[in-house]
């Protein structure tokens, strides 16, 4: 098969579904993995599509193929041309495959997904959000450059719009609230990564967060663990303010953690783990001989000098669950059906989801426990 037809074939299904598999287009083509990882290669340079982990989705600013715009029956016919808005702050970190999940669960319902994307900047999302109901969407899929808490503004936006809107990755200021929203449950995720290293043996776990909306949860579900699990409290926990110098902030973790004799780090996020993984070596530091890491995102975190062991929010379940959860709202089920006249509309949901830990080469028992094991071991040649 010809490269252009190879890419017209991966070109023609982006626009039916507004993502794909890597695996899919393999069987689809029978063709190798190799092949297919270089056409994705090529046409993300041609600015034809934006590879996320496991595949492709449609470059920013595209939508699905285009189905006509029509209004959900009132007898519950078929649903058809509804469209989603989506605000994110990033196409290129961590929000790729949760736009995937989006895209996968409007792609079945036969809806399109347009994006808004602020880079971050707080004050870019009220006009992201103006453009994106200016252009017709029926709801609101929102992340906000801020977070956790969706700011007061945004929220007042949010509501005079009159859409229907899912909260991703945020939620509302107040305790008890009618936002619909789905979440990482990031202080659970901390805290597994914790109990996971006190369980290999190490007493001193230290934490290295980045600013970001999640270092906070992080950081409360490190603090929680070492306070629960009876942990040393002498290991360091630093960070560094947004546009701080990020090597320095490193070096200076990576000195607090020889100086406190710490045995693991938890680091938020995969870019710092790995950039502390490089700082170690140079300070003749073993991973995970004498420092055993998990990293916070799991993004590139397996493709570190010494494959990462990290704790993976489940950023494609979030987009489905999150634009699901929409489609139900307005009536349109995964199906593509709508609600039948009559029939009550679905309870608020506000979904909380776990991280998942995926071990792999950055950890290893502690020193105290491997003692422990070879005394235990002597003793048993002994008998």
């Amino acid at each position: 098969m010809l490269a252009q037809q190879r890419h017209d074939y991966v070109l023609e299904q982006l626009r039916a579904h507004g993502a794909i598999r890597s695996t899919e287009v393999v069987a689809g083509l029978g063709v190798s993995d190799g092949t297919v990882r270089r056409d994705l290669e090529l046409l993300e340079q041609q600015g034809r599509l934006t590879r996320v982990r496991g595949g492709a989705v449609l470059p920013p600013g595209s939508t699905p193929g285009a189905v006509p715009r029509t209004a959900v029956g009132a007898a519950g016919g078929p649903v058809g041309g509804i469209v989603i808005g989506m605000l994110v702050p990033s196409t290129t970190y961590y929000f790729p495959e949760v736009i995937r999940g989006a895209q996968s669960a409007a792609a079945r319902a036969g809806a399109r997904l347009i994006l808004g994307v602020s880079d971050y900047d707080r004050e870019r999302d009220p006009g992201q959000l103006r453009d994106l109901v200016s252009s017709g969407c029926d709801g609101l899929l929102v992340t906000t450059a801020e977070g956790p808490v969706v700011p007061a503004r945004v929220r007042k936006q949010l509501d005079v719009s009159g859409l229907p809107y899912v909260l991703v990755e945020r939620r509302s200021a107040a305790a008890f609230d009618h936002a619909e929203c789905v979440l990482s449950d990031h202080r659970q995720g901390a805290y597994r990564a914790v109990e996971y290293l006190a369980g290999l043996g190490h007493d001193g776990v230290a934490l290295f967060a980045s600013p970001s909306p999640t270092a906070r949860a992080v950081t409360e579900g490190h603090a929680e663990a070492v306070r629960l699990l009876g942990l040393s409290r002498s290991a360091p926990v630093l960070g560094y303010e947004q546009g701080a110098d990020r090597l320095s902030a490193i070096d200076a973790f990576v000195h607090s953690c020889r100086a406190s004799g710490a045995t693991a780090a938890l680091v938020h996020s995969d870019q710092e783990a790995i950039l502390l993984v490089q700082r170690l070596r140079a300070h003749g530091v073993r991973i995970p001989e004498d420092l055993s890491v998990i990293a916070y995102d799991d993004e590139v975190a397996a493709f570190a000098e010494v494959p990462l062991t990290a704790v993976a929010p489940p950023k494609f379940e979030l987009g489905l669950i999150a634009a699901s959860t929409l489609l139900d709202r307005l009536g349109a089920g995964a199906d593509g059906t709508g609600t039948a006249a009559g029939t009550a509309e679905p309870a608020v949901r506000q979904t909380v989801l776990q991280p998942r830990l995926v071990l792999r080469s950055s950890t290893a028992v502690g020193a105290v426990a491997a003692a422990a094991g070879a005394i235990a071991d002597a003793a048993a040649v002994g008998r």
